[in-house]
């Protein structure tokens, strides 16, 4: 991201200085040149042509490039990216609204270094303050319809995208023409906003749109093959959460496998009595060769629950709400891609944390557990919330519960010496990436052999500003354990951890709520679960 940070910033100058030069040139040295010397007869002649209901179509086009709909309609845009997908679409999303406000800063400058007088003829709209050059409604336009056909084209399927697209571009181009008909620009005025907003978006674009789009890195590890061999066919089993698997992600998923050479696979719902486990136990004792699992982390523990120290081959499809363990071995968001793309990768271990405590049975966990703050947030999201608008309710829950109670415990790390502190909230965690790709612990892998514990607790506004400094750094300081003044975010690394509350606290396991108790006991099992992760370069 700081990459693309630069990259946006040194081209935009270069974007600027390409408009200024461009309209410097049309108000000075070219103004005398043909075809320049004709777009006054161009203007008369669209005044010639006004009709009662040219004017009221013109007004209509004129105004799908004005500020507030172009803000409005960005910002709906950006929700949409953000809450309609399975996974959030956060870079398509940073495109579109930092293309449109990239086009915006450019054309102020520009208007701003370049003084051209509108047209000489009668306005139907009131004359803004700024220079005729260029068309900010045809930039505005350009770079907002422009960008959501881009996005259209380039992250849907099927054989609407291309007519959708071609009507989005087009908008652009009719708001071009009915701001020059209604006599507020000149025709190279219009073609300066077409550049302007077009050169945003390709700036833009190539910045934060190439590369893998897929939601996080896969984890490094030395044992892991340059070039691994496909996964021998065999017996599949496939169990999926049908509340979130549909009948069309079920046929989806069996192209896939029969694409890879694996036919005839099993698919077994689970049930509310049984979320996965029973279903993995029963294709291990069947003597499937590869488990594949549907739904959100709830049930992929479950599922892992049963596949731990077998050897058998897990294919995480990401079908839930959170699907942080799928984010976490950087597969892609769709189900079927997400298939596709282990089926085509490389066995590997990773770790599983093993967790108990008073009221909880001896258990595994992919991506993390806790207590506290996140616990209690869990427990008040509603399934309807999650269904209607996706992981954000989560952070809707979270901040309801921000004025939650601190907690006082004690921490006993690999047999040192134990520690008291307070805290909002504790993580004990395999994975680091949480919703929306935030790293809330960053240095947490999945196969490093290690748990990490992150320990939350600011103490007003400057203590909650601190930790989220903390949190951005993205390179947090593992520790083995201090005496000293705690931080508002501490992190530990440790083989086991056991944390005993003063009072009963909520507690949650892989994003499911489990009874809350006072005491939690975590160790790590490496290598324990056996999974399928996408190819290098995926």
């Amino acid at each position: 991201m700081g990459r693309a940070v630069g990259v946006i910033a040194s081209t935009a100058v270069c974007q600027a200085a390409l408009m200024v030069g461009f309209g410097l040139l049309i108000t000075g040295p070219a103004a005398r040149v043909w075809p320049l010397t004709s777009e006054d007869q161009v203007t008369d002649a669209l005044e010639r042509a006004r009709t009662g209901t040219l004017d009221t179509v013109s007004l209509v086009a004129s105004e799908a490039g004005n500020t507030v709909t172009v803000v409005a309609g960005t910002l709906l845009a950006c929700l949409v990216l953000l809450l309609v997908p399975r996974l959030p679409r956060w870079r398509d999303a940073l495109f579109l609204s930092v293309a449109v406000s990239l086009q915006a800063l450019v054309f102020l400058a520009v208007t701003e270094a370049v003084d051209r007088t509108r047209p000489d003829v009668d306005r139907l709209d009131a004359s803004p303050p700024t220079s005729s050059y260029t068309s900010g409604h045809t930039g505005a336009a350009t770079a907002l319809y422009a960008g959501l056909a881009v996005l259209v084209l380039h992250r849907t399927k099927g054989p609407w995208r291309k007519p959708v697209a071609f009507l989005l571009l087009l908008v652009p181009l009719l708001v071009g023409a009915a701001r020059a008909y209604r006599g507020m620009h000149h025709p190279t005025d219009i073609a300066g906003g077409l550049l302007n907003g077009g050169l945003s978006l390709l700036v833009v674009g190539r910045a934060l749109l190439t590369g893998p789009h897929v939601p996080a890195a896969a984890p490094a590890s030395s044992a892991r093959p340059e070039d691994p061999a496909p996964l021998a066919p065999g017996r599949t089993t496939v169990v999926f959460n049908p509340t979130v698997t549909g009948e069309r992600d079920c046929a989806e998923l069996r192209r896939v496998l029969d694409e890879h050479g694996h036919h005839g696979a099993e698919f077994v719902p689970t049930t509310a009595d049984d979320p996965g486990e029973g279903q993995a136990e029963r294709a291990v004792r069947d003597g499937a060769s590869l488990v594949v699992v549907c739904g959100g982390d709830g049930t992929v523990r479950a599922a892992a629950e049963a596949l731990a120290g077998t050897g058998i081959p897990l294919a995480v499809v990401p079908c839930g709400t959170g699907n942080l363990l799928a984010r976490n071995l950087g597969l892609p968001a769709m189900p079927a891609q997400a298939l596709a793309a282990a089926l085509r990768g490389a066995v590997q271990r990773i770790d599983l944390g093993r967790i108990e405590g008073d009221g909880i049975a001896p258990a595994h966990f992919t991506v993390m557990s806790g207590a506290g703050l996140d616990a209690a947030m869990l427990e008040s999201t509603s399934d309807r919330a999650k269904a209607l608008i996706g992981w954000p309710a989560y952070v809707m829950a979270g901040l309801r519960e921000l004025r939650a109670p601190r907690m006082r415990l004690t921490v006993g790390i690999d047999g040192a010496r134990p520690l008291r502190r307070s805290a909002r909230m504790v993580l004990i965690a395999n994975t680091g990436k949480v919703q929306g790709g935030a790293a809330l612990v960053p240095a947490a892998r999945p196969d490093d052999g290690l748990l990490d514990l992150m320990i939350l607790d600011p103490r007003g506004p400057g203590g909650w500003l601190s930790a989220v400094v903390s949190l951005l750094r993205r390179r947090p300081e593992r520790e083995t354990g201090h005496t000293g003044p705690a931080p508002s975010v501490e992190y530990f690394t440790f083989h086991r951890a056991d944390l005993r509350f003063d009072a009963p606290q909520q507690r949650e396991l892989d994003g499911d709520p489990v009874a809350p108790g006072r005491r939690l006991s975590a160790e790590v099992r490496p290598g324990a679960l056996t999974v399928l992760l996408p190819a290098r370069g995926e």
